[in-house]
């Protein structure tokens, strides 16, 4: 008797669609700021990981430093991935802004609490160089 397939918990059905989406991202406080400790890291990890929530995406991984955070995000193919990281990116500004009066420096955020700019970086479990051999190795119909 064959073993039984099981299915893989990080592969996502949908209505018409089977998905595995993941993407890196690094968000970086305005002027590279000095605002995180490990108490606002943990709140800025449950602020981002309720908007997640929101998108139907998964915070898989969350870490940072003393002025700029990690994510890595599992994602659907519904959401623009932009479109999350401005919900990330305004909702966590917002509350961490509101919660930690007096405790980060105004003066060191510019008015603002992240960078306008980010990194993402897709992400998967086979390197670049395995999906482009497998891509090129198709055969084409005849």
């Amino acid at each position: 008797m064959s073993p039984r397939w099981e299915p893989d918990p990080g592969v996502r059905r949908g209505r018409h669609v089977v998905h595995r989406l993941h993407a890196h991202l690094v968000f970086v406080t305005r002027h590279r700021g000095t605002v995180f400790n490990d108490e606002m890291l943990t709140r800025c990890e449950e602020i981002m990981r309720k908007v997640c929530d929101d998108f139907e995406a998964d915070l898989t991984e969350f870490n940072g430093g003393e002025d700029h955070v990690h994510l890595l995000v599992h994602y659907p193919p519904k959401v623009a991935l932009s479109n999350l990281v401005n919900s990330l990116k305004g909702v966590s500004s917002r509350r961490l802004r509101q919660e930690s009066t007096g405790r980060v420096d105004p003066a060191v955020l510019h008015g603002r609490f992240w960078s306008g700019s980010y990194f993402a970086g897709s992400c998967g479990e086979a390197p670049l160089q395995v999906v482009k051999d497998y891509i090129e190795n198709q055969k084409r119909p005849d």
